[in-house]
This record gives structure tokens, C-alpha cells and sequence, in this order.
């Protein structure tokens, strides 16, 4: 079971920058979001209450859970899919891979009980020379132009609104039931980004191709339901470290489909640029955390982790 989830992580996040490449073609990006999120999460919740798990909860609960997935999948994921308009699915891959790289900053500021080890801070060191080169190519021969350059550092932007989401919904602990909280994150981020795409204007520019249709089946069913589905079943079963592996693994499965399906160009900077932050992603995973707190606050801090 360990070894499907990991592949079904693999593989269906991996293929989530290809769909939402496609499906922004004719869907604008935040009517795209909205629409995904939102039948993803009602069916999620369908489900959990189906399943007789608890799905209704006091209202800052869920105002918690809500806040969370604002910051995952709008403040992430609509960035992601906006971006993709001008940038290509791989390359976005790439530069989203820094995202543990946040982590382990929000970590240590916000937690407050870790520091960055000197291995942490080198895959940090090391990740921003990765970035610099996967777009210096473009910066040296002057064709990155004002769109491109802002479309890259929204990636960056994105990859610390779902960093910091994910450390916040540590922090914060709920108490709800983990399928439920996340069905709940779904519905929020569903609904802020339709709110979003009716300001925008989206639907009186939104164009119903079978292409970008079926492309946003595919995120609806393989990105949301089974690969976040067996992301979450991986946290309860598997060390923290370990499931992290699909930030260095997905840009790969990115890259190569693009490459293989969009014909996207692959050059001796990508591949570069690419093992770099591979590199530095690895480094921050496998760097060993050290505790600020003294001895007698040890309890305080684990119970942080649970």
C-alpha cells in the first residue's frame, strides 16, 4: 500500500502541471480552480459523511480549515495555473520543487522550535543558485519578458503561500477529522477562487473545449481525489521526510511530459537548473533538525509534531 501511494503521488501530481497547462488554454485560470475545487471538495465531503466520519464542526474550525486551503490551493494553485499561461508546464515544476525550501524557514519562524541546521541552510544557498540558472538563459539573451519575469516570481510567491498553509494547519491543530478538514479546505478554496473568476470576468471568456474539459476531469479526479487522497493516507503511515520526496520526484515526471506531450524544449540549462534543486531540495529533507528549547519544553514540542 505504502509503495502505490507513493506512485499514485508520483505520478498523478506530477501529471497536474500538464493538465493545467492544457485546461488554462480555453478555461480561465481561476474559473478552471474554482470549478475543480469546488466538485472536489462536495464529493469529498459527500463521501466522509457517507463514511460515517464527522463532517460538521464548530464555525472557527472550520474557518481554520478554510483559511488553509485559501493559502494551498488559491494562493498556490491559482498562481500555478495563472503562470502556466506564460511559462511552461516543466519549467513551473521546477521552480514550485523549492517550496521544502520554505518549509523549513516557516518552520523555524513560525513553530519556533527548530533552527537551520548548516546543511539546511546550504540546500537553501544552493536552491537559489538552482532558480538563477533555470532562467538565465532567458535572462542573458533579453527574451524573458515583463510577463514571463513576473509569471516566475508568482511561482515563488505560490510555493510560500503553500508552505506556509501547510505549516499554519500544523500549528493551528483543529481537532477535526483529517479527510473531512481537507473536503473542507477543497470547498474554501473552490469558492474563493469562483469569487475570484466572477470579478474577473472569466465566464464571459471562457471557452467549453472537450481538450481543456477533459483536462480538468483529470485534476478533478486524479489531482484532488486520488492523489491528494493517497498524499494524506501517506502522512498518517509514513515519515514526514520521506513523503516529502514528491517535491524533487514530480518536476521530473513535469519536465519529461511536457517535453513528451506539449513538446516542450528541454536545453542544457534545464537539465541543470533541475539537478540543482533536486540537490537542494535533498539537502533540506535530509538535513537533521535541531530543538531551540531546553529540555524541560520537549514535551511542548512533540506534541507540536503529532
Amino acid at each position: 500500500m505504502v509503495i502505490l501511494a507513493f506512485g499514485l503521488v508520483y505520478l498523478f501530481w506530477g501529471s497536474t502541471y500538464l493538465a493545467i497547462d492544457v485546461a488554462v488554454q480555453t478555461i480561465p485560470p481561476a474559473l478552471m480552480c474554482g470549478m475543480r475545487f469546488s466538485i472536489a471538495g462536495i464529493v469529498m465531503l459527500v463521501v466522509c459523511a457517507a463514511t460515517g466520519r464527522r463532517i460538521f464542526y464548530s464555525p472557527r474550525q472550520i474557518a481554520l480549515a478554510a483559511v488553509v486551503g485559501l493559502l494551498l490551493l488559491m494562493g498556490g494553485n491559482l498562481t500555478l495555473s495563472y503562470a502556466e499561461l506564460v511559462v511552461s508546464s516543466g519549467l513551473a515544476a521546477l521552480i514550485i520543487a523549492i517550496t521544502p525550501l520554505w518549509f523549513l524557514v516557516l518552520d523555524s519562524l513560525l513553530l519556533g522550535d527548530h533552527h537551520i541546521s548548516g546543511r539546511g541552510k546550504a540546500g537553501l544557498g544552493l536552491g537559489i543558485v538552482g532558480l538563477a540558472v533555470l532562467v538565465w538563459p532567458q535572462l542573458q539573451s533579453g527574451t524573458m519578458g515583463h510577463r514571463e519575469f513576473w509569471a516566475s516570481i508568482s511561482l515563488i510567491a505560490g510555493s510560500f503561500t503553500w508552505a506556509l498553509g501547510s505549516v499554519l494547519s500544523k500549528r493551528w491543530q483543529s481537532g477535526m477529522d483529517v479527510f473531512s478538514a481537507t473536503g473542507w479546505q477543497v470547498v474554501a478554496a473552490g469558492a474563493g477562487n469562483l469569487i475570484f473568476a466572477f470579478f474577473a470576468g472569466d465566464m464571459a471568456r471562457a471557452q467549453w473545449s472537450t481538450r481543456s474539459l477533459s483536462a480538468m476531469f483529470y485534476l478533478v479526479v486524479c489531482g484532488s481525489w486520488i492523489g491528494y487522497t493517497a498524499y494524506i493516507w501517506l502522512l498518517e503511515h509514513v515519515p514526514t521526510s520521506k513523503v516529502s520526496t514528491y517535491a524533487y520526484v514530480n518536476p521530473v515526471v513535469a519536465v519529461f511530459l511536457g517535453w513528451l506531450i506539449l513538446h516542450e524544449p528541454v536545453d542544457r540549462y534545464i537539465v541543470a537548473g533541475s539537478v540543482i534543486v533536486v540537490l537542494s531540495v535533498i539537502l533540506v529533507t535530509s538535513a537533521k533538525v535541531k530543538e531551540k528549547t531546553v529540555a524541560e519544553e520537549l514535551p511542548a514540542v512533540e506534541a507540536v509534531g503529532d
